[in-house]
């Protein structure tokens, strides 16, 4: 493909834009279809469109897409009827599509007691904007802009809305080291959790002369509860390999891999399609809109284990090994995938990347905080009323992320704690939700934001029971490899089983913090060090359930018994955790 013909692709991609968001005719219906919708009934809500479309003659185009974000509203179906504001609408399963659209698109009847808010401004009819909602009037999308716009599987929509702009603009008007001077100057840090700055591993890869070089996207999300990388990858995934391929060409690579977690079908699905589609136009090809620079993706579903997640150890599982970290240096960007110079980078760090070479490092830098630019995209669970997909600029607070975005605590409960950070992160209590969602931020509080997902419970939620979660899922999904994470979780397991039980003294509580500071100072990985944090956590801002527990032999939530040990086989899956520090985490 020429850039001439590139060209004549986006004015005509742009030109069947026009008529899905400025229909004259007929009306144009989306559908929310990622894995959260479609487990909410979005397959049969889609299923039913098509066909009380078809046999009642109405005209309108019924178009797949994916979550907006509201999660908490699936099934979620959007009606713009010409010359009408486009209507987000909750809760549509199919036996109210019928209703639905004989009262809005036959009649004219928008439905007020379905619609969650609309995208115009002021009132139309009963129904708000969206920019006056809680959930939404807070958020910055960059990331999720074109995520419940586009369908995730057309190329030619996500051409329309912009897409390929930053890398055409890289190829054909940049070097890599302007590339990589953008990356640097935005500061953008890794998304994934380790916050290491994107540009200085790029530009320490492209000082390697050892060829070739190759190009990792980390999709391996293994956290329970955590699902924003899914979602980017279910929603938007031409941006995913826009992002690999900027990078390709910053570090003089030609191939790049999308890791991506097997329990992730639908995520896979969509990312083997948009690097299927590439091809076919030749934008995945050697000599790309005729220059020099050629370039391959291949999708490569992983393990399943959260520690094949670890960077290291993704190059392992891509090699065909077993997933386990290993020591460093060397790092990666010297000797990673077949000892030769590897870029590893989140998928949400590379979806970044179109946006700031498209826009400039100095834009992209002036968004966030002087040491945590840009924004970041958060997934919330557990007992909060909205559980839910949003974006910020970072420097959001834990309040307002918990107690705007989403909406504060289902069925009126009394907020207990958020773990922030995902399953390795920090139990953090009311005091601290003040504190800015920015790297360095929480740690002092004994948490870190990490890849941003939060789980927040209630107070019917035992601490003591959520450390034994985290501890038991730490446990089970250690590689073993290294002695302090293979036996010092095991250890701490049983140290937390015995407090659940009641059998445990006081001296078991410092017991705990010892074991912790021996497991993160000489545990091979992220995933060992990381291990003892929910234990410390608690013990820094619950030591009184502890001690309620070992002392007055009493758990407040009821959840532990203080009877006899409970029997738990390593076999046993972590997802069977009792109590409702378990259940309640479970994220819809």
């Amino acid at each position: 493909m020429t850039p001439q013909q590139w060209q004549e692709y986006g004015r005509r991609a742009a030109n069947a834009w026009k008529d899905v968001v400025e229909p004259q005719q007929a009306a144009t219906i989306w559908v929310s279809t990622d894995s959260g919708a479609v487990a909410s009934g979005a397959l049969d809500t889609l299923r039913e469109l098509r066909r009380v479309v078809e046999e009642r003659g109405i005209k309108a185009q019924v178009r797949q897409t994916a979550s907006f974000g509201a999660t908490w509203l699936e099934p979620v179906v959007d009606i713009l009827k010409p010359g009408r504001p486009r209507v987000m609408y909750r809760h549509v399963t199919a036996d109210k599509v019928e209703d639905l659209l004989q009262s809005y698109l036959i009649g004219d009847d928008p439905r007020a007691d379905l619609a969650y808010a609309h995208f115009g401004e002021g009132l139309y009819g009963d129904i708000r904007p969206l920019t006056s909602t809680d959930w939404f009037r807070l958020q910055k999308r960059l990331l999720l802009a074109k995520c419940g716009w586009q369908d995730p599987e057309r190329l030619e929509d996500y051409v329309a809305l912009g897409g390929f702009a930053g890398f055409t603009k890289a190829l054909l008007q940049m070097s890599q080291q302007e590339v990589i001077a953008e990356v640097k100057t935005a500061t953008v840090r890794g998304r994934g959790g380790a916050g290491f700055p994107a540009g200085i591993k790029w530009e320490s890869a492209l000082g390697e002369r050892n060829r070739p070089k190759y190009i990792i996207v980390n999709s391996h999300e293994g956290e329970p509860n955590v699902f924003k990388d899914r979602r980017l990858m279910e929603g938007d995934p031409f941006a995913v390999v826009e992002g690999v391929m900027i990078a390709g060409y910053a570090v003089g690579s030609q191939t790049g891999y999308i890791y991506i977690g097997s329990e992730y079908p639908l995520a896979i699905s969509r990312m083997e399609n948009a690097v299927n589609k590439l091809k076919e136009i030749g934008l995945l090809d050697s000599n790309i809109l005729g220059t020099d620079f050629s370039f391959d993706v291949r999708v490569v579903p992983g393990a399943g284990a959260y520690i094949s997640g670890e960077a290291s150890a993704a190059i392992y599982g891509l090699q065909g090994g077993r997933g386990m970290p290993r020591t460093k240096p060397p790092r990666s960007a010297e000797a990673g995938m077949w000892g030769k110079p590897t870029v590893v980078n989140n998928t949400e760090t590379l979806c970044n990347m179109p946006h700031v070479i498209k826009r400039g490092g100095e834009w992209f830098s002036s968004l966030g905080t002087e040491k945590s630019t840009g924004t970041k995209v958060f997934s919330l669970a557990g007992d909060v009323a909205n559980v839910c997909l949003s974006e910020h600029e970072m420097g959001i607070s834990l309040r307002d992320l918990i107690f705007v975005v989403g909406g504060g605590m289902k069925n009126g409960a009394k907020f207990r704690s958020v773990l922030a950070g995902g399953i390795s992160g920090g139990a953090l209590p009311e005091s601290a939700l003040d504190l800015p969602n920015e790297f360095g931020s929480l740690e002092a509080e004994g948490s870190m934001m990490g890849s941003g997902g939060y789980l927040i419970y209630d107070e019917g939620t035992c601490m003591v029971d959520l450390a034994w979660y985290c501890t038991r899922f730490n446990r089970d999904e250690s590689c073993g490899k290294c002695v302090p994470c293979r036996v010092g979780t095991a250890s701490q397991l049983a140290m937390l089983e015995s407090i659940k039980r009641g059998a445990a003294t006081e001296r078991d509580l410092e017991r705990l913090v010892r074991s912790s500071d021996d497991i993160i100072a000489y545990s091979l990985c992220g995933l060992g060090q990381a291990a003892p944090v929910p234990i410390l956590s608690t013990l820094k801002h619950y030591r009184d359930e502890y001690l309620e527990h070992v002392v007055e032999k009493k758990c407040r939530a009821g959840v532990c018994s203080l009877q006899d040990a409970p029997k738990h086989a390593r076999s046993e899956p972590f997802i069977l955790a009792p109590g409702r520090a378990s259940a309640g985490a479970v994220a819809r």
